[in-house]
């Protein structure tokens, strides 16, 4: 596995315990985001570097850079239809063009005059955005929050082939850990390493509300 891993409680220890955080593996020239399909289409895009086949471009797909926030929608790769996990690394300029495209789910005060405003940009958006409570590894929710970013139209097409560098099945990695925690083994697990992504742009930072602190507009939790 090409993904790279370090012990779970070393991580969490130095992780930020409040407030909005991108929590990703990432380089200079990629960042690691993270699917879960049906085997019909999870294999397809494991197999060919891209999503096709199956894969539907006409309707929104989530991508989150958090693994942990992945493990707690998928049930550790246990939940119908997300039995695949994939490890998607695509280049960051990809990501940030996704980061400056987004519209929150919910209309936030300190963005938008009103809610007609924010009802016109979302429906000029490819890009969704939502801040939910992160979790732990056995599905305990954190004070902190994790972003979630659904593609639709160009920008998911865009995502599906032209921004990808490979695709991972990581699913029996998923199992491996899976076991761990149902063995009560946390001390043994692995998780990707990650570190707090930075959005160097303060406009773009203040756009998608990424504050050191929650401000009062969170959303609320989806899939």
């Amino acid at each position: 596995m090409k993904l790279l891993t370090a012990n779970y409680t070393n991580q969490s220890a130095i992780w930020p315990e409040k407030g909005r955080h991108i929590l990703a593996q990432y380089d200079a020239d990629s960042i690691v985001v993270y699917q879960a399909y049906r085997p019909e289409i999870g294999h397809y895009a494991a197999e060919h570097g891209y999503f096709g086949g199956a894969f539907s471009l006409n309707r929104m797909s989530w991508i989150k850079p958090n693994f942990l926030w992945m493990m707690y929608r998928c049930g550790w790769g246990t939940k119908q239809g997300q039995e695949v996990t994939l490890a998607v690394r695509m280049c960051r300029t990809g990501f940030d063009t996704i980061i400056a495209r987004a519209v929150p789910s919910t209309c936030w005060p300190h963005r938008f005059d009103s809610p007609a405003q924010w009802k016109a940009a979302g429906a000029a958006s490819d890009v969704r955005l939502q801040w939910d409570p992160d979790h732990g590894p056995y599905g305990e929710m954190l004070e902190r929050r994790a972003i979630q970013l659904g593609l639709r139209g160009e920008t998911l097409a865009s995502y599906a082939r032209e921004w990808i560098i490979e695709i991972e099945d990581i699913s029996e990695f998923v199992a491996e850990q899976h076991r761990l925690i149902k063995n009560g083994n946390v001390d043994d697990l692995k998780t990707p390493k990650e570190h707090v992504y930075q959005i160097d742009d303060q406009r773009i930072a203040t756009q998608i509300g990424l504050f050191g602190e929650s401000s009062g507009h969170e959303d609320s939790p989806s899939a």
